[in-house]
This record gives structure tokens, C-alpha cells and sequence, in this order.
């Protein structure tokens, strides 16, 4: 604050000049105001798209950033792509992927801009970080807990279908978690007396064949692998029909595959994943490195049955398993 004290006299003998020289401080002191605060910075987020990916998937990562204080139009610009070049041409500040594909994509294309996971199973055995305590890197985000999951989900699986021992798991060709999949969640499928018989599907065209497969080993259940994320509305639409043609129980790796008609998923819940990812986001565009941030293990959980697809396969399911369920589809 400027304060300025004068005599009387000498005010009314140099009212013109000091007027001038009070003008001349107000400009130049409001002028270095202006100086010292620069313009807000504008913050660049790229979102690496497949052709399959769920368009809501940025606009929930979005929401939260909002709670955040980050606001498209203002101080927020987002850019999506299906190539991860293009993300890394516009200069963006992050880069946030869904799944382990764009991961290694993004991670093959930039060793600098920032990398943050909604979703990937096994990041340390393909690559993406050193440990999920100091990724080390120029990637962070969630894992999805590969093989401690699929144990989880032969056991409330086995718990809703109690005749179940030999499941079918149909899963991505050419994947490199795969074995690691199978790997670890062979324990809880001896403990449960469950033979799992794995079955690689490099696309549609080979769903039918999952269920030809499943009949000449004589199983009782199917757990797929088939990610919601990667896989498109009419593909999954195809394999539920398929499962409810043939009468096969199944669990499946999303919950929208239940809201479509599937019988049941147990899988990390997609609300808290995302938010937990946007938190990231806002870590990293504050100054935070990637490469100290841990990768982070969902917390919760989504159990959900859709009766309608119990009844068409005449499966009645536990009162104590359906009392377990997060929701119910009746």
C-alpha cells in the first residue's frame, strides 16, 4: 500500500506535481503486480484410444480432474487419438492409456512425457515398470492384480456354481500375460479342485470353437479373458449369446458384459480406478515424477449377477452368493 502525507501549504503550493508523480507510482507498481503473476498455465492431457475403447472412459477420468480444478475451455485441453504419435506431436503434458496394449505402445513411442495406466496386468513382466513401489520410469497408474484376481474369481464362481472342476479360459493369442495368468492362479484352482483348459482366441471368428472346446472336455464353466475395454459391443454380445446357447455358465472380466447379459463378473470396480487415475494425473501435472509414484492395486471390488441369464440356463444361484453380490440384475 502507498501512503502519501504532505503539509497543507506544500500540497496546495505543488498539487500538480505531486499528482503527476502519485500517477507515475500507481502505473508502475500495478504494472510489476502484472509481472509477478503470470497467466495461468494451461495443462494438455492425452487420451491413447483404440477403435474399441468405451467412449465414457476419458469423460470419467475427466469428471474427477474437474473436482480437481482442472476445466476444459480454461485451463485444460484434451486431446485423443488412436496414435500415440500424434498425442506426442501435439506436446501433451500426459498421456493416459487403458491397458496393457497402449501401454507398451505409448512406452515404445516416448521415454519422456508422462504415463499414467488406468488398467494393466502384470506391468513389471512385460517391461512397462522396474517395481510397483519406484516404477522407475516414465510410466505409472493401476494394475489389475492378474493373477491374484483370477483366483478370486474361481472362488466366487465356484461358490455360485458348486458342480464346477474343469473351466474353459478363453484368452487373447499372442499375450504375454497370459501365461503369467494361468500361472498364478493355478493354486486357488487346486485348492478348489478346478482343472483349468486354456483356449487362445485370436478373434471372433473363433468364439463358436471356445464352446467346441468346452463341450469335448466335457466343462462345466468358462472364465473368460476377454478385456471389456478391447473388446466391442457386438464381439461381447456374441460370446454371452454363444454362452447362453450352450447352457455354460460363465464369469466374465467386466460388469458390462452382465448389463449385456452375461451371468456374472467379479472385477475391480471401473468408478475407483478412475478416479484413482485422475489423481495421478493431477500429481504428475503438479510437478510430481512418474517414477516415484507407486503403481497402485484396486481396493475394491464388483461382484454382479444377472438372474435373467441364470434362469435361460436353468442355474439357481446360492441365496448366500446372490446376498455377496454388489448388484443384482433381475
Amino acid at each position: 500500500m502507498l501512503r502519501v502525507i504532505v503539509s497543507g501549504t506544500r500540497w496546495a503550493m505543488k498539487r500538480a506535481g505531486w499528482s503527476s508523480i502519485l500517477v507515475a507510482v500507481v502505473i508502475f507498481a500495478v504494472a510489476g503486480l502484472a509481472e509477478a503473476q503470470p497467466a495461468s498455465k494451461v495443462y494438455r492431457i492425452g487420451f491413447l484410444l483404440t477403435t474399441t475403447t468405451d467412449a465414457n472412459r476419458p469423460r470419467a477420468i475427466l469428471e474427477r480432474l474437474r473436482e480437481l480444478g482442472y476445466v476444459e475451455g480454461q485451463n485444460l485441453v484434451v486431446e485423443q487419438s488412436d496414435k500415440v504419435k500424434g498425442l506426442v506431436g501435439r506436446k501433451v503434458d500426459v498421456i493416459v492409456v487403458f491397458g496393457t496394449t497402449t501401454a507398451l505402445d505409448a512406452k515404445k513411442a516416448t521415454s519422456t512425457i508422462p504415463i499414467v495406466m488406468t488398467s494393466s496386468a502384470n506391468p513389471i513382466q512385460n517391461g512397462l515398470i522396474a517395481s510397483l513401489a519406484r516404477p522407475g520410469g516414465n510410466v505409472t497408474g493401476m494394475t489389475s492384480l492378474s493373477g491374484e484376481l483370477g483366483g478370486k474369481r474361481l472362488e466366487v464362481f465356484k461358490d455360485a456354481v458348486p458342480r464346477l472342476s474343469r473351466v474353459v479360459i478363453p484368452a487373447p493369442a499372442r499375450s504375454s500375460t497370459e501365461d503369467a495368468f494361468i500361472k498364478e492362479t493355478e493354486p486357488a484352482a487346486r485348492a478348489l479342485k478346478i482343472q483349468l483348459i486354456r483356449f487362445a482366441v485370436r478373434g471372433p471368428e473363433d468364439y463358436e470353437e471356445i464352446f467346441n472346446v468346452a463341450k469335448k472336455e466335457r466343462a462345466d464353466g468358462l472364465l473368460t479373458r476377454l478385456s471389456s475395454a478391447t473388446t466391442p459391443a457386438a464381439q461381447r454380445k456374441q460370446l454371452v449369446d454363444l454362452a447362453a446357447k450352450h447352457r455354460l455358465p460363465a464369469i466374465y472380466e467386466g460388469a458390462i458384459y452382465v448389463e449385456e447379459g452375461g451371468l456374472m463378473s467379479y472385477s475391480p470396480d471401473i468408478a475407483e480406478r478412475f478416479q484413482r487415475t485422475a489423481v495421478m494425473v493431477d500429481k504428475i501435472l503438479k510437478g510430481a515424477n512418474p517414477a516415484d509414484i507407486p503403481v497402485e492395486r484396486p481396493t475394491k471390488f464388483e461382484f454382479v449377477i444377472n438372474l435373467k441369464a441364470a434362469k435361460q440356463i436353468d442355474l439357481t444361484i446360492p441365496p448366500n452368493v446372490l446376498a455377496r453380490a454388489d448388484k443384482v440384475i433381475k
